[in-house]
């Protein structure tokens, strides 16, 4: 399965037409409709290609559910269900929860229940215990479950993370979207849905829904840069010196003209399919790009010991540029297996070069993503 994060726009014909590729989307679709209707209209849209007719029945038999619904997921039935498929290392999905957390909160009490799938990506994160573990730190507190065998995405059809499924009180799927974006019109659906089912919203206001943080919308006119997989599966535009080895330890060196978009290693790594790993006592990863953030997947080493490292923005210390998970030097941890936001700009976006300086072996590297 191919699954890449910075697509961009995508047909909707891709979306009837039953693609088998998994994606993390960075920019919205919009709600998909029938014949692009307006967002009230009264027609039903088209589902994607094999989706289920009967979602509720779906998360009546899937499992497990990492948080539960409260008396059971038979419970759904007669509620307003917005079913969003994601996994915790996505930046696109991380970027979609407050939006996901503040509607469950405005419309919880008015029969509204929102409920995540967590479809995996990686290998990590198909434990239970680090998405447990990651719901509790990100305020997910709305039900959740499992979905390693993509058994509900095959069902609802989906194809990417961040995937809205807009459920109505009577079972039936009225709108659906894949990736960021169109936020508003997404609750105006919500309201429309519960409205139907005789739970007026109307005293509800629609106030602005802060984001802060790793969660902060993406400046999208300054995004310039893809996202960069590590493991050798999906990389593109690497530039140490004779390419990368599979599967082998191999000494890296980095390379003198770094482009724009170009990535490299220094240092002794082992370059898997899913990721790179850290063999010697001291590497470096670095990347060219144009953003205002940078992200960069990583996993901790085995013996479960924090591995430092140190960010540099062009050699220099990131200063007021640092990101959530590094201070102003440029220091942070790897602690456990996440999305670590090393760095964000404020002003005029210029052409950078990244590097990430590891302190020990055993550390994993496994995408950059932007913002």
């Amino acid at each position: 399965m191919t699954k890449t994060r910075s697509i961009g726009f995508i047909a909707t014909g891709l979306l009837m037409a039953g693609a088998s590729a998994l994606v993390c989307f960075s920019n919205a679709l919009g709600l998909v409709s029938a014949q692009s209707a307006p967002l009230g209209a009264r027609t039903t849209p088209p589902l994607p290609f094999g989706a289920t007719t009967r979602p509720i029945t779906v998360l009546e038999h899937a499992k497990p559910w990492l948080t539960e619904i409260p008396n059971g997921p038979e419970t759904l039935r007669g509620k307003v269900v917005v079913v969003n498929f994601w996994t915790y290392s996505c930046i696109n999905s991380l970027r979609a929860l407050p939006y996901l957390r503040a509607w469950q909160e405005r419309y919880g009490d008015k029969g509204l229940v929102v409920v995540g799938v967590h479809a995996p990506e990686f290998q990590f994160e198909r434990d239970a215990k680090k998405v447990s573990v990651a719901t509790r730190q990100l305020g997910i507190r709305y039900p959740n479950l499992q979905d390693n065998d993509f058994a509900v995405w095959q069902d609802f059809a989906n194809e990417g993370w961040p995937g809205f499924y807009f459920v109505d009180a009577k079972g039936r799927t009225r709108g659906y979207r894949i990736g960021e974006g169109n936020y508003g019109d997404a609750e105006q659906l919500i309201r429309k849905l519960l409205a139907e089912a005789g739970r007026d919203p109307s005293a509800i206001p629609m106030s602005p829904i802060s984001a802060t943080g790793i969660e902060a919308q993406a400046d999208w006119r300054n995004l310039g840069s893809p996202e960069a997989y590590i493991g050798y599966a999906k990389a593109v535009n690497f530039r140490s010196p004779g390419g990368i080895s599979k599967d082998a330890s191999t000494r890296y060196v980095s390379t003198p003209n770094l482009p724009l978009g170009g990535w490299d290693l220094a240092g002794n790594w082992t370059v898997g399919r899913e990721f790179a790993t850290l063999l010697g006592a001291v590497g470096t990863l670095r990347f060219r790009f144009h953003a205002r953030d940078a992200h960069l997947v990583l996993g901790g080493a085995p013996d479960s010991r924090p591995v430092r490292f140190r960010v540099t923005i062009d050699g220099a210390a990131p200063g007021k540029s640092h990101g959530t998970d590094v201070n102003a030097d440029g220091w942070g941890e790897v602690k456990e297996d996440r999305l670590y936001q090393l760095v964000r700009q404020s002003g005029e976006i210029h052409d950078k070069t990244i590097t990430v300086e590891f302190s020990r072996p055993g550390v994993r590297a496994y995408v950059f993503t932007f913002g």
